[in-house]
């Protein structure tokens, strides 16, 4: 017995002498199979207890636990340091410059190589922010899963309300469901800030659509809202005029209409002649002349109630601007469904 304890212990001691000159992790790998796997050196010395007394195979078998107990703690040890050293050398081994033009890039640039750009979609969006920013709006954001208390009941959406049929929302298994309009950073927005406040929320939204040439399943909007004191339609209309005018670098023609949504009052359709057919008529206006661009109105005192504001001291305005029709009128660009497809050939246009 007192053979097989002495043998165990020198192997504890090789293995220590192997972990620590282990240079990497197959090393170690190589390690632990050596002395504790099925051919190794201490399976070889556990072979002979079939001699030994159930008393004293009983105190071998302690002192072989007590040497992969061992070994497993200096295996750890080894492998944190060998990590350890592995992330202190990156900066020196694979630090990239990505300032730096490659050689191999650099030597074709001047054959038809091409650069990468921001999706037309971004291109206008951080045109649009510009814009409402020297206006003096703030910049918002929002969760793309939202919670049904701010996606519909702060915004006044009733139990029955259509939207909430599964056809035009999608929902998640928890209850959740992905956002169906920007409109849900008003409440937060109301929640967290203080009036008077101006801001814009601009992202992507998702609706259970039949897509075609004027319709997607996922796409960009902006929302905007103002509360103040003092609110009034023709400040809303003003906004509206101005930045189209900013966008388009001209005057276009518009008209507005009455419009339902259940977080404004009144509401309003503004719509934009459109600049694909000229008002002509074609699939992305649906041969009417006109393109839906920014739903508008005045926020309901319902949803200033929900956010804890007076209605009879406060006052809102609010649209949802959809970016990708408003880029689609930009470009004349005949099918929204070009936004998502991936195709080089069109975003290299941009």
């Amino acid at each position: 017995m007192a053979d097989l304890i002495a043998e165990i212990k020198a192997l504890e001691a090789n293995a220590a002498a192997a972990i620590a000159g282990a240079a990497d992790a197959d090393a170690l790998a190589q390690v632990s199979h050596d002395f504790t796997g099925k051919k190794g050196a201490l399976t070889g010395v556990m072979k002979q207890l079939g001699s030994l007394t159930p008393e004293e195979r009983g105190e071998v078998g302690k002192a072989a636990n007590a040497f992969k107990n061992k070994l497993d703690e200096l295996l750890s040890a080894k492998e944190s340091e060998l990590m350890q050293a592995k992330f202190a050398s990156l900066a020196e081994t694979e630090f990239l410059d990505l300032s730096v033009t490659p050689p191999e890039y650099a030597a074709v640039r001047g054959s038809g190589a091409h650069s990468g750009h921001t999706h037309p979609i971004t291109q206008t969006q951080r045109r649009l922010e510009e814009i409402f920013t020297s206006m003096g709006f703030s910049i918002v954001d929002g969760p793309q899963v939202e919670d049904d208390y701010h996606n519909f009941g702060a915004l006044n959406f009733t139990d029955d309300h259509p939207a909430r049929d599964m056809q035009d929302t999608f929902y998640t298994a928890t209850g959740h469901l992905l956002r169906t309009h920007t409109s849900t950073v008003q409440i937060r927005a109301l929640e967290g800030m203080k009036p008077p406040l101006r801001i814009i929320a601009p992202g992507r939204v998702f609706r259970y659509e039949e897509v075609d040439a004027s319709h997607e399943h996922t796409f960009y909007q902006m929302e905007g809202m103002i509360i103040d004191r003092k609110v009034s339609v023709g400040n809303l209309l003003h906004l509206m005029q101005t930045l189209l005018t900013e966008v388009f670098g001209r005057e276009v023609d518009v008209r507005l209409r009455p419009g339902y949504f259940p977080f404004v009052e009144p509401g309003f359709e503004l719509d934009m002649k459109c600049l694909v057919c000229n008002g002509s008529g074609c699939s992305v206006c649906k041969h009417s002349g006109w393109v839906e661009v920014l739903p508008c109105g005045l926020v309901h005192p319902n949803v200033l109630r929900s956010a804890g504001l007076d209605p009879a001291e406060w006052q809102g305005a609010a649209f949802g601007l959809g970016l990708n029709r408003l880029v689609m009128m930009q470009h004349g660009i005949e099918d929204i469904r070009h936004f998502m497809a991936g195709k080089l050939d069109f975003l290299r246009q941009f």
